[in-house]
């Protein structure tokens, strides 16, 4: 009786079994915890506490539980950058504008084929085949300014100087005193005085309208009696002789004769100055 076994055997069953319900207990976790876990949860949850389990699985932190602290949940992703205007710019064909960019040169292209101005051929002011054009003309214009500068090398300069010798009329024509008649035309003023202060005689002389200070043309300032210089002040009296202002010495007197036809015959080739004794001469003087 020694060797029996003093435990019943009904109760060997009774151990063995409540240890395997310890055993599944230890391994199958409370639903609220496998929930916590992100673990699906178990089938002995009741249906009544299933979406408060799914809900605690959903904000519990990744990695929360018995397997380490929980992370941190992941920083908002930023807005999407908008996509850069890339028309009318350089691009490749792998950047985002790069398909456009390659539909644009190669309608270019077709343009250009087809025969029509390209995209890119224009200006705020004139386009390629403007600037040609103008480029073109002023290359003509100045080729024919040079040409026709060196045409009128070929020519000298011509002087239209009005005649040496004119006749001025009959000398009963005339009265005593200056007559301007033959200022504008021949530069020359005919005199008639009752007597020279050379020849001491009355007649004619024609006195040159050049200043001899600097070549100005004097003004006939009849109630004065005397010819005025508009440009430094020099005065002449009628007969020509200097008395004021800068003029160095007197008017000249051009050769007067008569005529063949009895008409008076004035010559400007030829000048007869007072300061040389020269008004003396038959020639300066016209005796009538």
């Amino acid at each position: 009786m020694a060797d029996e076994d003093p435990t019943p055997e009904t109760s060997r069953p009774l151990a063995a079994a409540e240890t395997g319900e310890a055993a599944a207990g230890a391994a199958t976790p409370e639903p609220a915890v496998a929930a916590a876990a992100g673990a699906a949860p178990a089938a002995g949850v009741s249906p009544a506490a299933r979406p408060a389990a799914a809900a605690a699985a959903r904000t519990a932190p990744v990695g929360a539980g018995a397997h380490g602290p929980a992370r941190p949940a992941p920083a908002p992703r930023p807005p999407a950058a908008p996509i850069p205007d890339l028309a009318g710019k350089t691009t490749s064909v792998a950047s985002p504008g790069g398909a456009a960019a390659k539909a644009t040169v190669a309608a270019t292209a077709a343009a250009k084929a087809a025969g029509g101005r390209a995209a890119d051929d224009t200006s705020p002011l004139l386009n390629r085949r403007a600037w040609m054009g103008l480029a073109w003309g002023a290359f003509s214009a100045a080729s024919a300014a040079a040409l026709a500068a060196t045409g009128r090398f070929m020519f000298p300069n011509v002087l239209n100087e009005p005649p040496q010798q004119f006749k001025a009329g009959f000398p009963s024509e005339y009265g005593v005193g200056v007559d301007e008649r033959w200022k504008e035309r021949y530069g020359v003023w005919l005199v008639r005085t009752a007597e020279d202060i050379d020849n001491q005689a009355s007649g004619f002389y024609a006195l040159s309208t050049t200043c001899t200070h600097l070549g100005c043309t004097p003004n006939n300032l009849s109630a004065e009696a005397k010819f005025k210089c508009p440009c430094h002040g020099s005065g002449f009296r009628i007969t020509g002789v200097n008395f004021e202002g800068p003029a160095p010495r007197p008017l000249e007197r051009f050769r007067i004769v008569l005529a063949d036809d009895g008409q008076i015959l004035v010559d400007k080739s030829r000048k007869f100055q007072r300061e040389l004794g020269q008004w003396t001469d038959p020639e300066a003087f016209l005796k009538a």
